[in-house]
């Protein structure tokens, strides 16, 4: 939070290599700031923090319009095909307690790839990490982004098909993080009506978390 009249929120996108959390990062701010496209290893290395401009028409509190700007943490994916997964840690905990640790984080955005099935070696994986950076609470403040549901949809699933037919394996991580997920469409993500779509259901979520924040200031060990 800011002034009475502008509210901020704190993100994080975290995930594997090609899943497009960088271009996640991007749409929600609206912005370019993260480097992002096909490679054949990891691109991101280091963690970097991008900025929105006030966004209006999203939110309203106690019947007064507030303007939104958003915080999003871009961090290495994990596994990485560069760095450990003591280096990824330490770099996204040193960054999250830097960039966060005052105002505290809202959310953390796993963000998995909805053309591709999660198999529970990689969950528990994810998981594992997750916990490590956020601590015993982290279900609170993780939310599942599905990326490449456009190539879900022509292969003719609807959220509600995809959803029926998905693995037990991905059900147990959305039950997990009690049903904080959202289908992003690539192809839409860079229109300013689908990014405001998103940036309301991430509100909705921070909302039914009571405005809480994880805080960080003693997540290094």
């Amino acid at each position: 939070m800011t002034d009475s009249k502008e509210m901020t929120i704190n993100l994080v996108v975290l995930g594997r290599t090609q899943t497009g959390k960088s271009a996640v990062g991007n749409s929600l701010l609206g912005s370019t700031d993260f480097e992002s496209h096909l490679s054949p290893s990891s691109l991101t290395t280091c963690c970097s923090l991008g900025h929105s401009s006030r966004i209006s028409g999203i939110i309203r509190r106690n019947g007064c319009e507030l303007a939104l700007r958003v915080r999003v943490l871009d961090t290495p994916s994990y596994p990485h095909s560069a760095l450990s997964k003591e280096q990824v840690r330490d770099t996204v905990r040193s960054a999250l307690a830097h960039h966060f640790g005052e105002e505290g984080l809202h959310l953390a955005l796993l963000v998995l790839r909805a053309d591709l099935p999660l198999c529970p070696d990689e969950r528990d994986h994810v998981i594992q990490f997750i916990q490590e950076l956020l601590g015993p609470t982290w279900k609170n403040f993780t939310a599942v982004l599905l990326t490449h549901a456009d190539k879900a949809e022509e292969a003719g699933f609807s959220e509600e098909a995809y959803l029926h037919s998905a693995s037990s394996t991905l059900l147990s991580l959305l039950s997990s993080v009690q049903d904080k997920y959202i289908f992003l469409d690539n192809q839409k993500s860079v229109i300013k009506e689908e990014r405001a779509i998103v940036l309301r259901k991430l509100l909705n979520f921070i909302r039914q978390n009571n405005y809480q924040v994880l805080l960080l200031k003693h997540s290094k060990e």
